[in-house]
């Protein structure tokens, strides 16, 4: 049975507080350190070819890292249930490794000595609630933030008894192991809705029995009576604006939404600005920087100055659904077209005129009532993950400075 108590007797250390039968020494004492190092990018590759590569937090999710880049050469190996941490701007944000993974100058590795996993763990989160005081370190640096291997082995870390490590770990991955599991479930509901939508509009599986009209503007026939409009006739794009933001939730504030709430579902600033406002169900797009065209929704609020929301002009039958699956399903193409060299923008001309086959409303509405309910479980999950990412930040710096401490499992 799972049983905590509060802590009443502690003693002073130079991170602070912690209970007297807690001890404190540098890193190296139990974990070694292996700076990265970066290959050449002619080695640099997407097709799988040598091992995985990182070279900042670019890839770190809620736990674990997702590269997306293989290397053909190596020079630094992060091990297996290794952690991760970055040593350039920013610095101080961790993750953990599922498998072997070659890390670059802006990461390091951190290893117990006896490739320990719950040790691992057990540093994985202690760091995260040491990140601010990690990140003064960096501050050193001329040019940008960066911390040195002398740094991190030198960096002082708590050492409770390993049964208690193994506890603390253990009750804080529950949260995480809930978290993923919610994220890969929104993963298999949106593949359902995508699934129905080709083979109804892409397909045209439940309709080949019915007359086929040829369609000069697609250069492809259509079932008769489908219509094709474009997304400029349908839906008002609206450019995002940059608000004055706080960090704290205030009465009737509202989320500020930057390209990463999108991708990570968290929220870091509110605003108390109203517009332009989205809905979790409003299609949002990247409108500026490397990810121009890509293709968001599930958060509800005020929408930051490098995204835009397409907003429906006439709400009879609703479109959205629809017309997001449809969009996701040519999102490659949509990214393709963008202006400016230094800085890519959307093309939002070409979104404006990019053709939509539009069903006839009966199709319309039994495929919403199809795909409605996946969208639906998809935003209670997702208010669901926020909630337990707030119990569990909340937890964190209570359990690994042992104010909080775990008793039993």
């Amino acid at each position: 049975m799972l049983r905590f108590k509060w802590e009443t007797e502690f003693k002073e250390t130079e991170i602070g507080e912690i209970p007297r039968d807690w001890e404190v020494n540098k890193l190296s004492y139990d974990y070694d350190v292996i700076m990265g190092q970066s290959p050449s990018s002619k080695f640099y590759n997407e097709n799988g070819e040598g091992i995985l590569f990182i070279q900042g937090n670019k890839e770190f999710q809620e736990v674990f890292v997702k590269p997306n880049i293989f290397t053909s050469k190596c020079h630094k190996i992060a091990p297996k249930n290794s952690v991760l941490i970055t040593v350039r701007a920013p610095v101080g944000s961790v993750n953990l490794t599922q498998e072997e993974i070659c890390i670059g100058r802006g990461v390091a590795a951190i290893n117990h000595k006896n490739n320990d996993i719950d040790k691992n763990k057990f540093c994985y989160y202690l760091l995260r609630g040491l990140k601010s005081y990690i990140a003064r370190f960096g501050e050193r640096g001329t040019t940008y933030d960066s911390i040195t291997k002398d740094d991190l082995e030198n960096l002082p870390m708590l050492y409770p008894l390993p049964e208690e490590q193994f506890r603390i770990a253990t009750v804080l991955s529950w949260f995480d192991d809930l978290i993923e599991n919610k994220k890969k479930q929104n993963e298999i509901l949106e593949k359902t809705a995508m699934a129905i939508f080709k083979s109804w509009f892409v397909d045209f599986e439940p309709f080949q029995d019915e007359e086929f009209v040829y369609n000069e503007e697609l250069d492809r026939e259509i079932p008769k009576g489908w219509e094709v409009k474009k997304i400029g006739e349908i839906f008002h794009l609206i450019k995002g604006k940059k608000c004055a933001v706080f960090e704290n939730a205030k009465e009737d504030a509202l989320p500020y939404l930057l390209i990463e709430n999108f991708k990570e579902s968290e929220i870091s600033y509110w605003t108390n600005e109203k517009e332009p406002f989205v809905e979790e169900l409003d299609i949002v797009l990247v409108a500026d920087g490397e990810s121009s065209g890509k293709i968001f929704r599930y958060q509800r609020g005020v929408i930051g100055s490098t995204l835009l929301v397409l907003k429906q002009k006439e709400t009879k039958l609703d479109l959205r659904n629809y017309v997001y699956l449809y969009l996701k399903n040519v999102e490659n193409e949509i990214m393709k077209h963008r202006t400016g060299s230094a800085i890519p923008h959307l093309d939002k001309v070409f979104l404006k005129e990019y053709p939509l086959i539009i069903p006839v409303p009966p199709v319309l509405q039994r495929f919403h009532s199809l795909v409605e309910p996946l969208f639906q479980k998809i935003i209670l999950n997702q208010k669901q993950i926020m909630v337990l990412r707030k119990v569990r930040d909340a937890l964190l710096p209570q359990l690994v400075f042992g104010k909080l401490r775990v008793v039993e499992l």
